[in-house]
């Protein structure tokens, strides 16, 4: 029965969003503006760390140092540059004791020492022009903030005979927040335009082509709030902001252009409008919100993790995705109805067009889908040549990930120009020991003299120590300071961390410093890594069979998916870890990769992925059920979701290369690496790799047996409009058993 003869058929939901639509877009305008208020500075309450694992040795260690011996933490360095003198100069050496004196002075200042107090070695460059104060700001977060806002520009720049730059740990988290902070908002001033503009030239219509923004803008303010509210109850890191804006827009884009799609398509056909909201929320709705549960799940796998950095992912990302569907399947059909037929006004191609007869909106699809199904045609014509050689570009671009090396975010990510990167630079090119980045032994339980100095002995006979400093005693707790040779996280000195560790003595000892922070990381992520990886499978799986009914499908789904992400791993290793383009991308390479990134990065692009495989899958199967006719459902549903998968990848890829624009490297990291990944997905996967495979697996790939069948036709869902015919049925029950 064509569409045009059909009687409109409005469920139960449809019904609900676009009964009073009028009332509905009021109700979500002033939501939005709630949004806003409750959101506002949310950006101030934001952590820039959270790498560390809570409950590992070296937090452990960590805390109790902070509170039992404040200077064996210093997190302020003041770099005392003394020019062509010495720093032992009697005029250098005076002036450093009057900026000791006042930082001793300042509040929430603790712990203050210098080179010029104890003569340490490590508080000195090889060269004599150059030492160190070092000192350490109490309180949370945001205090040690205001309090080096504070004081820095009091004792930054000249002083006498002596140049004074601001560094240390405090300093680098503070200039990174502040830095990922400017570079979100010209990010955002990219990302939007573009956007719009690329918009426009995938629907033509400029209402059309708001619907997405309007959606996004909805997403990401409600996810400010919801993060807004979540610091209240827990540590949430600033970097999840940057994964706020880029999905927010990223997915309302998806959504709204597969329902927007569809609805143009029923109007096309000759529906009326609500008919037409009713046919799109029946079978794109269903579509959006499977894609949403199996994003949602991919992030949700980061809450396994200890890590605050990873779980502010989860916390963002699952309310921004849930608001995206949530803002596609309530307000978009209600705007839908509203508009009508107007969703097609302000034909902004029409410029294009002169000279030319007009194209209609279906003679353009048509036209466009048409390439579409000639690339199926041939991908299916020379399948084994296509699933080979797809395969072994991916596996061959994955490669470089073989020689991943893991570190710690430090001051190179900020960039080369900024004060606190600098400030270390000089501490890592002309300090011997790494100061600031030794090891610190923790040890509780009572003990004598002899026993210290037996340990202590046996500690500096390590073959990486450079040298031990203490112990400092209070009470039945004491610290020694261990200076590594070579880098503070290099291999040697994660190797020192074990050899510590192992080190007997005759009472407890805890190891902490940058390094064992480091093991404890990643200790902590290869514990939880295999039951996250299960959790998004096994979920995934589950969630693909309830679309398609197939049993072979989930798992095509999973090991494409994962196929798919090869390049950005490679990419990730050759570009920022062994510093290729960094000249041209502007970042300094530290020769390793942040320890929770890849984790990050797998769980997004894995779940953006599942986005378009959804979209792809849901209109196969929804010619399938129609015709029972393998070959032609992949080639219908390529052709009428090639152009659509393409045109949200690219825009979204377009939202990730503005987040990559940051300063931040671990940030233009995530931005430009998951561009990468959802072309390559969009481009490769999609329209190359999977119906090669179809075509491979045949009609043997819709096979599931028979308690799996039942299960399917009791609970699945698809994006069939309706209940299949008795013909469709048969036709699958042909198919149930393989060959």
């Amino acid at each position: 029965m064509n569409e045009v003869n059909r009687p409109p058929r409005v469920g139960g939901w449809t019904r609900f969003v676009t009964a009073r639509p009028r009332l509905s877009l009021l109700v979500a305008l002033v939501i939005t503006a709630l949004a806003v208020l409750a959101g506002s500075g949310v950006a101030d309450r934001l952590g820039s760390g959270g790498w560390e694992d809570p409950d590992a040795e070296s937090t452990y260690a960590t805390k109790a140092l902070e509170r039992e011996f404040p200077a064996s933490q210093p997190n302020l360095l003041l770099l005392v540059d003394a020019g062509d003198a010495s720093v032992d100069d009697p005029a250098v050496a005076a002036e450093a004791q009057r900026l000791v004196s006042r930082l001793t002075g300042e509040k929430g200042v603790v712990g203050v020492g210098s080179y010029w107090q104890g003569k340490s070695p490590a508080l000195r460059a090889e060269d004599g022009h150059e030492a160190l104060i070092a000192a350490r700001i109490t309180g949370e977060e945001k205090q040690m903030g205001e309090t080096l806002d504070r004081i820095a520009p009091e004792f930054r720049g000249a002083h006498g005979p002596v140049e004074v730059s601001v560094g240390g740990p405090v300093a680098v988290r503070h200039e990174m927040q502040t830095t990922i902070q400017e570079d979100l908002l010209r990010a955002e001033v990219i990302a939007l335009p573009v956007t719009l503009v690329l918009l426009v030239m995938v629907f033509g219509s400029a209402v059309a082509a708001l619907l997405p923004l309007g959606i996004g803008i909805v997403a990401i303010l409600g996810t400010n709030a919801v993060l807004r509210g979540l610091t209240e109850f827990t540590d949430v890191s600033v970097f999840a902001m940057n994964l706020t804006t880029a999905l927010g827009l990223g997915l309302a884009v998806d959504y709204a252009l597969f329902i927007v799609r569809r609805f143009r398509e029923e109007l096309t056909g000759g529906a009326e409008p609500l008919a037409a909201v009713g046919t799109t929320l029946r079978t794109a709705g269903r579509t959006v919100l499977f894609s949403a549960l199996t994003v949602a799940v991919s992030l949700a796998a980061m809450l396994l993790f200890p890590q605050y950095f990873l779980r502010s992912f989860a916390y963002a990302g699952i309310a921004v995705v849930l608001l995206a569907a949530a803002a596609a399947l309530i307000l978009l059909p209600a705007a839908l109805v509203l508009l009508g037929h107007r969703v097609n006004a302000l034909d902004l191609r029409k410029l294009l067009r002169r000279g030319r007869a007009k194209e209609s909106d279906g003679a353009a699809a048509a036209s466009e889908g048409k390439g579409w199904a000639r690339t199926a045609n041939l991908v299916m014509r020379r399948a084994p040549f296509f699933a080979l050689g797809t395969t072994a570009v991916l596996v061959l671009l994955g490669l470089p990930f073989l020689g991943v090396k893991f570190g710690t975010a430090d001051d190179r990510q900020l960039p080369s120009s900024a004060e606190s990167h600098v400030v270390q630079q000089h501490i890592r090119d002309g300090f011997p020991g790494s100061p600031g980045g030794g090891l610190e032994v923790l040890a509780e339980g009572r003990a004598t003299q002899a026993q210290y100095a037996d340990y202590k002995q046996r500690i500096g006979a390590l073959p990486e120590v450079l040298r031990v400093d203490g112990p400092l005693l209070k009470g039945e707790s004491a610290y020694f300071t261990v200076l590594p040779k070579g880098e503070a996280v290099d291999d040697p000195a994660q190797g020192l961390v074990g050899d510590l560790r192992a080190t007997e003595a005759p009472f407890d000892t805890k190891v902490t410093g940058a390094a064992a922070v480091l093991v404890d990381s990643k200790d902590a992520i290869a514990e939880r890594l295999p039951l996250a990886a299960a959790f998004i499978a096994i979920v995934t799986l589950l969630l693909v069979f309830l679309l398609t009914g197939s049993v072979l499908i989930p798992i095509q789904a999973v090991v494409l998916n994962a196929l798919s992400l090869t390049a950005m791993f490679g990419a990730v290793v050759w570009v920022f870890q062994d510093g290729h383009l960094s000249g041209l991308l502007g970042f300094t390479s530290p020769g390793s990769i942040e320890t929770t990134l890849p984790v990050l990065m797998f769980c997004v692009a894995f779940g953006l992925s599942m986005d378009y495989g959804v979209f792809l899958l849901s209109r196969i199967k929804e010619e399938y059920d129609t015709t029972g006719d393998h070959e032609e459902a992949v080639r219908h549903g390529l052709q009428r979701t090639g152009g659509l998968i393409t045109a949200a990848a690219v825009i979204l890829a377009v939202v990730m290369v503005a987040i990559g624009t940051s300063r931040v490297t671990n940030t233009k990291m995530l931005g430009l690496g998951i561009a990468l990944a959802v072309l390559m997905d969009a481009m490769i996967v999609r329209s190359l790799l999977v119906p090669a495979v179809m075509r491979l697996t045949g009609r043997a790939t819709w096979w599931a047996p028979g308690p799996l069948r039942r299960l399917h036709d009791r609970f699945g869902l698809s994006e069939s409009d309706g209940a299949p015919e008795q013909a469709e049925a048969e036709e699958r029950d042909k198919v149930a058993v393989p060959g």
